[in-house]
């Protein structure tokens, strides 16, 4: 009779630690599962939160009347300056450093664009802004748009802009613009290779400009 009881009560023992492993394994199992549902529903939700590209799509006019997209300077590096014929002082001074960098790379020079984009289409004609980017004495892309289509593409740089009255007592009247200062530099892919800044060390931006084109 004792070694009957002693048999059940290890059939007993053998059964709960049957019955532990199975539960193990399930937990396991479960654990597995959630994770991977869980990584699912992040790489489903990616898409709808992912950033958009910078510098996004956008379509502007020439200084010679033809349309410039994000997709005809696709193929070429090139740095982008947003600014206005009847800025004072940066925007000339940024071009004409930019024809200074270009002239400073020799035969690499040609192997990016410049694009000058007037951020002022009140007063920034297309022909307007091909006279003012041949005083560069370098080619440059110069375009321009409607409202519309400047808000997308400062919006698309993360551009800032806002016009400020020379004269605070009359809104309406004669006016400057504040505007983002810095240079942009997209690969032949569209994507930003880097930033040149108004103040950066030429050096700096030289290096930065033979990385572009590298």
């Amino acid at each position: 009779m004792a070694d009957t009881d002693q048999d059940i009560a290890s059939n007993i023992a053998a059964v709960r630690k049957l019955l532990w492993l199975v539960a193990g394994v399930a937990a396991l199992l479960g654990a597995i599962l959630f994770l991977g549902l869980e990584k699912k529903g992040v790489e489903e939700q990616a898409p709808a939160t992912a950033a958009l590209p910078f510098g996004g799509p956008f379509e502007l006019t020439r200084s010679d009347g033809s349309v410039l997209t994000d997709k005809s300077l696709a193929g070429r590096p090139y740095a982008i300056f947003f600014g206005f014929t009847r800025c004072p002082d940066v925007c000339p001074t940024t071009l004409a450093r930019l024809a200074l960098l270009r002239k400073k790379l020799g035969a690499d020079g040609d192997k990016f664009d410049i694009v000058f984009v007037s951020i002022d289409p009140e007063r920034d004609r297309p022909q307007d802004i091909g006279a003012y980017a041949e005083m560069f004495g370098t080619p440059i892309i110069a375009a321009t748009g409607t409202d519309a289509q400047l808000a997308q593409i400062r919006k698309g740089f993360g551009v800032y802009v806002k016009k400020l009255p020379l004269d605070p007592a009359k809104p309406d009247g004669d006016y400057t613009i504040d505007h983002t200062a810095g240079i942009f530099l997209m690969d032949a892919r569209g994507r930003l290779s880097s930033i040149i800044d108004h103040h950066e060390a030429e050096e700096t931006a030289l290096d930065k400009l033979r990385m572009l084109i590298g």
